[in-house]
């Protein structure tokens, strides 16, 4: 229970007495008292204004207030209040196996999402300094497709570099044949060689094709991105 009393910092209802003239041991020794009850009376409200009591609940979801903890408070959880019933701290309930488990997910989610975000900001500032107007980022995606154009081209040349090596190969291992004689194993390995190279220059064209296609079909979200982008940085 808190007391209210006055405070001993500004007495002006002592000060009074003090200055009434001189005092005789026996009113001097009032006035002790009377200081001291009063100090007594504001130490005890202080104390009693900062005494801290536990709240919690038990597993029959019953309420408690003491002085003390029971031995299972972590399992359960509990509040810390002051004397005027105001929460000061809270702990929170021992978490189960399951619930660790899950809350370790949820924390592994909310990392991924900010790693997320943090990416699709540094790509952001990316597009926006790479590209100051409309203009270039319509440049920009120009010179994509011509880049892809080249590469294609090039791989198309390869290609009939290689069919037209693995043509004359080929020419020279029929005249072994109708010689009657074996084909030689060096003749053999080139043969083989050529035949690999032309299978990783295929699949390296029908890659640069698919890649040209799919960044193409981007340009589209991307000059929306852009303006949205744009349009919030000229709103600041």
């Amino acid at each position: 229970m808190a007391y209210k009393v006055r405070t001993v910092a500004n007495p002006a209802w002592l000060s009074r007495i003090f200055l009434s003239g001189a005092q005789s041991p026996m009113r001097t020794r009032g006035v002790s008292s009377i200081l001291i009850l009063a100090a007594s009376l504001a130490f005890g409200a202080t104390a009693s204004a900062e005494t801290l009591r536990y709240k919690w609940r038990d597993a029959e979801g019953n309420l408690h207030y003491s002085d003390s903890l029971p031995r299972n408070a972590g399992v359960l959880g509990y509040d810390v209040v002051n004397g005027q019933g105001i929460l000061v701290k809270r702990v929170a309930p021992a978490m189960s196996p399951e619930q660790r488990q899950a809350a370790k997910e949820q924390a592994k989610l909310e990392n991924q999402r900010q790693s997320e975000l943090e990416r699709q900001r540094r790509e952001d500032q990316q597009l926006l300094a790479a590209n100051p107007t409309e203009a270039d980022l319509l440049n920009m995606q120009k010179d994509q497709l011509l880049t892809f154009d080249g590469q294609i081209k090039s791989v198309n040349i390869s290609l009939e570099s290689l069919e037209r090596s693995l043509t004359n190969l080929l020419g020279r291992a029929a005249e072994h044949e109708s010689a009657g004689t074996a084909v030689p194993k060096k003749l053999r390995d080139q043969i083989a060689e050529v035949r690999s190279n032309i299978d990783s220059q295929h699949a390296e064209h029908d890659r640069l094709v698919k890649e040209r296609a799919t960044t193409e079909a981007g340009f589209g979200a991307q000059l929306d991105h852009y303006r949205a982008l744009r349009e919030r940085i000229d709103n600041h």
